[in-house]
Formats: C-alpha cells, structure tokens, sequence
C-alpha cells in the first residue's frame, strides 16, 4: 500500500514528465523550422543563380566600365607631345607657355615646382652634384628663388569588363581590358624663360586582367559558415 506522501507526489511528477515532453516537442518544431527556413534560402539563392544566368548569361553589355582620366586640354597622346616639342629651352617664356597649355593658373592638374624640389628630383643624393646636370638645370638650382618647374601628368585610360555578365557578377570569372594613353613633361623655368624639359610616357596603353573564383561567390567563405547555412 502507497504512502499518503507517495500519492501525493504523484500527479507532481506526471506534471514534471509532461512539461519535459512538451519542451523537447517545442525544440523539435523550432529545429524543423530552422532547417525549412535553412533550405528556404538556399532555395532561393539557387533561384536567384539560375534568373541571372538566364537574364545575363550572354550580355556583356550589362558589365561596368570606368574611366581614369586626369584633366587637361589634351584629348590625345599626339596632342600633348606636339604642343611639348614646341617649347624651346632657352626660348620659350612661361607666356608662350600659357598658350601650349602649361599655366597652372588656367589649366588643371599642373603643378609647380619649388627650386628646392627641382634641387631634390635631379640631385637625389650627394654624388650628384651640379657640375653633372645639364647647364640649364645648375643655373636654374643656382638662381633659387627664380627657379621653379611646371609638371604636368595627362591620361586617359579607360577599363571595361567584357565576357559573360553571370560569370563576372557571381565573380567566377572576370576579364577586364584597359585601355587608352599616359603622358609626363617637366618643364624647367628660370627667371620666366625655359631652360630644360624632359618627358615620357605611353601612347598606348593596352592590357588585359583575368580573375577566377572556382567557387564564385563561395571563394573566400570558410567551410563552417557553409555548413551553418545548409
């Protein structure tokens, strides 16, 4: 025969039993719920995958282009060397310069240049000295405060994403070509009058880049952060 304390601890622990079973239902139905929401996206992604391989599969025109351009009155390569191969040293004043473009007050992206940073680009150590620079730059180091130089860096380059638009926007595969022209003049001026220049640069400019994902869009994301979204 039971106890009184028995019996009365009995519909306790028939409370206790049926709370712990519907605990481990509610953590049943939040899992099932997790991994439908789980495939659910995954789904969804897969979706998505599948319309922009539809939409871009063979449009490359839909690809972004930019364009890297630094301002001035030259549109071309030729344009900028002609108007530099009529300066003068010796000759050409900085009002002459004006009309071929070199006026930093009226013309963008030129900059001048102190004596002491002519002193710095042609004698960038002390086994340079001036006796083994051109007579014009010496003279112009000389002369400091009336020594100066205009630096001009004219470009054009132009880049464009070409190939399949599905593989470039997932990153499986992206081709970029460049192209376009780059030129550099240093224009050395003593006392309003030129008295050295020197240029370079490029006058075609042409290259190709190619990037690969195997992964695409997964590349750079670790196994355990797939694993948590599967």
């Amino acid at each position: 025969m039971l106890r009184p304390s028995i019996i009365f601890m009995l519909p306790m622990i028939a409370a206790d039993e049926a709370a712990a079973d519907g605990a481990a239902v509610n953590k049943a139905t939040t899992i099932n719920q997790s991994s439908r929401s789980r495939a659910a996206r995954l789904s969804f992604i897969l979706m998505l995958m599948l319309l922009l391989s539809t939409l871009l599969g063979a449009c490359s025109s839909a690809l972004p282009r930019t364009e890297d351009t630094t301002r001035s009155r030259w549109n071309h390569f030729e344009d900028a060397l002609a108007d530099y191969n009529k300066i003068i040293p010796q000759q050409t004043t900085t009002e002459e310069l004006k009309a071929l473009g070199y006026d930093p007050y009226t013309q963008p992206n030129i900059r001048i240049l102190s004596y002491l940073e002519v002193t710095q680009r042609f004698m960038p150590n002390q086994s340079i000295t001036l006796d083994d620079l051109d007579p014009g730059i010496s003279d112009c180091v000389r002369a400091k405060n009336k020594c100066m130089a205009y630096e001009a860096h004219p470009k054009r380059i132009k880049s464009k994403r070409v190939g399949n638009a599905f593989l470039d926007v997932l990153t499986f595969k992206r081709r970029t070509i460049e192209t376009g022209w780059s030129f550099d003049a240093l224009i050395v001026i003593n006392d309003g009058i030129v008295v050295y220049k020197v240029w370079s640069g490029q006058p075609i400019v042409s290259g190709e880049k190619i990037r690969k994902n195997p992964l695409g869009p997964l590349q750079g994301i670790d196994g355990s952060t797939i694993r948590n979204a599967l």
